[in-house]
């Protein structure tokens, strides 16, 4: 017979728990805090005040709106790019069968998994080699590296979720290739294709390392803030921009979580 009791947690391991949040999340609470701080110079505990200013400071500096578009436009162009790659990879790997298929899953996933400033350094020393001026795309290309990745991995663990019969009945009934893609596929791996593109655009719109070597002297948002770390005055602007950063990146992260959560089930798996 099932008991619907359960049992409490050990106060040891709630404490354990809190302590391992406290953790993970204070830092962020600080940059919350100091965004408000009325001392410009340094970081005192606990702050001397609190004032609204810098919100309107960090508004009409142009320079936070300069790269806040850079970083805007790059992750949308990266996420598009990503979504188109990533998708089709996921499709040939969950959906064929060939030899060397979980070599080239292998090779795909590889990029995310390596440093940052490993694939940064690689970047770099193939764009000198083939001569190309780090520009706007060069960081694209970097973002695009990644952002494949993030893609791909919530796109082909959806298509092996998803039920070849329906292909074939689709298939069976007249439809052509794209009919099949768009009707049958598409509807069932939407959410994760979603999923991925949102949290994709939030891996580039804060990445910092693989930017750095591909950036040339364009400034995306991240980079702007490591610069203006060093700086003596002002700081409370920078943790205001952090604090915005932290909004941008959380919600696309939050929504691809509820996404994908109730993705377990095998479409078209019924009878």
């Amino acid at each position: 017979m099932r008991s619907d009791r359960t049992t409490s947690a050990p106060l040891g391991l709630k404490i354990a728990a809190a302590l391992g949040l406290l953790f993970l999340h204070l830092p962020i609470l600080l940059i919350f805090l100091y965004a408000f701080t009325t001392e410009e110079k340094s970081y005192q505990f606990p702050p001397p005040g609190y004032t609204l200013q810098w919100l309107s400071v960090a508004w009409n500096r142009p320079d936070v709106w300069q790269a806040l578009g850079l970083s805007v436009r790059v992750a949308s162009i990266a996420t598009a790019i990503a979504l188109v790659l990533g998708t089709l990879c996921a499709a040939a790997v969950s959906q064929t069968r060939f030899f060397g298929r979980e070599t080239i899953s292998l090779l795909v996933i590889l990029p995310i998994a390596l440093p940052g400033i490993i694939t940064g350094i690689a970047l770099r020393s193939a764009f000198s080699v083939a001569e190309i001026p780090f520009s706007f795309w060069t960081i694209i290309l970097g973002h695009a590296t990644f952002c494949v990745v993030v893609v791909y991995n919530n796109a082909v663990a959806r298509f092996r979720r998803v039920s070849g019969s329906l292909i074939e009945a689709s298939m069976d009934l007249g439809a052509d290739g794209f009919q099949t893609f768009r009707h049958v596929i598409l509807p069932n791996i939407g959410t994760a294709l979603l999923a991925g593109g949102m949290l994709a655009f939030a891996l580039s719109f804060d990445e910092v390392i693989v930017t750095t070597f591909t950036a040339g002297q364009q400034q995306t948002l991240p980079i702007w803030m490591l610069e203006e770390l060093v700086r003596p005055r002002q700081r409370p602007v920078t943790n205001v921009v952090a604090m915005f950063v932290v909004l941008v990146t959380l919600l696309p992260i939050l929504a691809a979580y509820y996404l994908t959560r109730e993705g377990d089930q095998v479409a078209g798996g019924g009878k």
